[in-house]
């Protein structure tokens, strides 16, 4: 059984920082690519950033230049420092990973529970 677990959020005032961590653990063959998303109340959940086994990533346009998505593939682990926060980033913030359970069969998608994180204006 795959498990994402995600930490490190919490509140924060405007232009402050924080930085998420997100642990896959269980019987896998591989990660692929690994992302952030996050929801705001009354929003669709929405990417923040993503990144490839191979270290390439993205971002959401909303985003670019203030959080910085890295990964750790030796621990399995995804983090996602965030700078210069905004109230509008105020969401629950879920991990994602696309994990191959074998070699021989496709990757499936899993979800973390999420976290909360809330930006103070």
């Amino acid at each position: 059984q795959v498990q994402l677990v995600e930490s490190g959020g919490g509140l924060v005032q405007a232009g402050g920082s924080l930085r998420l961590s997100c642990a896959v653990s269980g019987s896998m063959y591989r990660v692929n690519v690994m992302g952030w998303y996050r929801q705001a109340p009354g929003a669709q959940r929405e990417v923040v950033a993503t990144v490839t086994g191979g270290g390439v990533t993205s971002y959401a346009d909303s985003v670019k230049g203030r959080f910085t998505i890295s990964r750790d593939n030796v621990k399995n682990m995804v983090y996602l420092q965030m700078t210069s926060l905004k109230p509008e980033d105020t969401a629950v913030y879920y991990c994602n990973a696309l994990v191959q359970l074998s070699l021989f069969r496709p990757p499936n998608v899993y979800w973390g529970q999420g976290t909360q994180v809330t930006v103070s204006s």
